[in-house]
């Protein structure tokens, strides 16, 4: 039998049992406002550092051009690139404040790549991230090669020249990604001459003493179904003396013309009757001390092949070069007198290139880009396309080729 007494000291101590249970589970969950410090027996806190890299992990057509990693709140501590399944380094850098790494050079296009990078918080907790992709593959990628190159001093008459390695459909999205300005604030136009080639110049020659910045922002750049451009930098050359050279072939004569003033009346030998000089206004594009120059090359055959022309300077793509001439009839030279060649422009000269020929001066006192021009010949006028010509194009005409 329970008294009374009894069951209230049972029913204090079950209350103090309660009492102590609650206050136990209290001191193990902690308060659901308390603040979490992360020490003691809690979970540790993961990194705030966070790695992106710009090529998604198992991705396919990836740039060669902006692949890189960075970081946020944090700073890189290694980055380790290398080609996949042959482990080749690529090398890079980690920039100064720590946020960003970079390849050294541009990647190859159609490569396997790994990317693992590691950085660390402000509390020195260390984020992890990893990637492997694949840049774009050549079939579904466009190049242009082009001129002058960065750096380059030419001469007034040098457009700005693009080959591209794939025929282009969105000429308009190609050229408005490529912008050709100078210093001299003359205006530039582009023109397309068919699907592969787009060339830029002002309405007159570059003033002289000019630099010309191309931009090219084609990366990523859709130029046809399925074929993306890959080239992202900017380019600069200047613009030296202005030097046009005008060839008179009634009188056989050219006149080298620098900045304004004569600088020489050069005795030359144009096309014979049979083989004339084109007419126009013809770029210098190469340079040769001593080249080779086979008629078979261009459509005369056999009729010649010399191993070791001197001083040549190409004029058209077809061939027309202005060059000197060691193998002319030394009793009777032609020079001044009448037309000899198949249709390029002969100076005096000798073999070996070594002599203190007309020739050898010309040579010396050129630049890729001057302008020689032919007037007065029973030929046609060469073709805007046919090297570096399109000043033979008027400008409304230049302008209506443009695509933008």
């Amino acid at each position: 039998m329970t008294t009374p007494d009894i069951a209230a000291r049972r029913a204090l101590v079950a209350c103090a049992a309660l009492m102590v249970g609650a206050l136990t589970l209290t001191a193990c969950g902690g308060d659901a406002g308390a603040k979490n410090d992360g020490k003691g027996g809690d979970s540790p806190k993961t990194s705030t550092a966070k790695i992106a890299i710009s090529a998604k992990d198992g991705s396919t057509g990836a740039s060669i051009n902006a692949t890189g990693v960075k970081v946020s709140d944090g700073k890189l501590t290694e980055v380790k690139m290398t080609v996949a399944g042959s482990g080749q380094a690529v090398p890079g850098a980690i920039s100064a404040d720590g946020h960003i790494w970079k390849p050294e050079r541009q990647l190859e296009r159609g490569t396997k790549y790994e990317i693992n990078a590691t950085a660390k918080d402000p509390d020195g907790r260390t984020a992890a991230a990893n990637a492997i992709f694949t840049t774009v593959s050549s079939a579904n990628s466009f190049i242009g090669t082009y001129t002058p190159d960065n750096g380059a001093t030419v001469g007034v008459g040098m457009p700005v020249s693009f080959t591209f390695d794939k025929s282009i459909t969105d000429k308009k999205a190609v050229q408005s990604h490529i912008t050709v300005n100078t210093s001299s604030g003359q205006q530039v136009a582009g023109h397309w001459f068919g699907d592969r080639r787009l060339d830029f110049r002002p309405q007159e020659y570059w003033k002289a003493g000019s630099k010309v910045t191309m931009n090219i922002d084609l990366d990523g750049v859709q130029g046809a179904q399925g074929v993306y451009g890959v080239q992202k930098k900017t380019v600069s050359f200047t613009v030296g003396r202005s030097q046009v050279s005008t060839v008179d072939v009634n009188t056989q004569t050219m006149t080298v013309v620098r900045d304004g003033q004569t600088l020489k009346s050069v005795p030359i030998s144009a096309g014979s009757p049979e083989h004339t000089t084109y007419n126009g206004q013809m770029v210098i594009s190469e340079k040769f001390t001593q080249t080779r120059m086979n008629g078979s090359t261009v459509g005369f055959g056999g009729e010649y092949d010399i191993p070791d022309v001197p001083h040549a300077m190409r004029l058209t793509t077809s061939g027309t070069f202005i060059h000197g001439n060691y193998w002319y009839n030394k009793g009777n030279p032609p020079f001044g007198r009448t037309g000899t060649s198949h249709g390029c422009v002969g100076l005096a000269d000798v073999q070996g290139a070594q002599g203190d020929t007309s020739a050898k001066w010309f040579y010396d006192n050129t630049l890729i880009g001057d302008v020689v021009i032919v007037k007065n010949s029973p030929d046609t006028t060469v073709a805007p396309d046919n090297g570096l010509n399109g000043w033979n194009m008027s400008w409304s005409a230049w302008t209506a080729g443009s695509a933008v």
